[in-house]
């Protein structure tokens, strides 16, 4: 019988790192992919009405101020329009008259969206909560 060399069998056997390395790799993009989109979302809190049937208009409470937005992107303060800084200049002045006051944004369904979360988003800087997005009933 023969023996095969036992010197031949004691060398150490190679490791292949090329295959975990692309698995590594993969891995980190599906991460990186993933932590990219999650960061580049925007929003803004909207208070949305309850279920429950109430006035709008309490009798202690002041007609809302409406600021309508028409398809085109343009704002529209009781069909004038009125550019960014005037709008602010006019809410500052009704909510500073107006302590329980509401501001209203009536944006056109036809109306670019993106347009409409962001002069939401700006008038909810100058009036907090008192400023919401007004909705129609069907």
């Amino acid at each position: 019988m023969r023996f095969k060399n036992r010197q031949q069998s004691s060398l150490m056997p190679g490791v292949d790192l090329i295959p975990m390395l692309n698995v590594m790799m993969a891995v980190l993009a599906f991460f990186v992919m993933i932590s990219a989109t999650m960061t580049t979302e925007q929003g803004v809190n909207v208070q949305l009405p309850s279920g429950e049937a109430e006035s709008v208009n309490q009798p202690d409470q002041p007609e809302p101020l409406l600021i309508d937005l028409n398809p085109q992107g343009q704002i529209l303060l009781g069909n004038q329009p009125i550019n960014q800084e005037q709008l602010a200049e006019q809410m500052k002045a009704y909510l500073g008259e107006n302590t329980k006051g509401a501001v209203l944004l009536k944006a056109n369904p036809k109306a670019p969206y993106e347009k409409v979360v962001q002069l939401l988003g700006e008038m909810q800087d100058l009036g907090g909560n008192r400023v919401s997005l007004a909705i129609e009933a069907d």
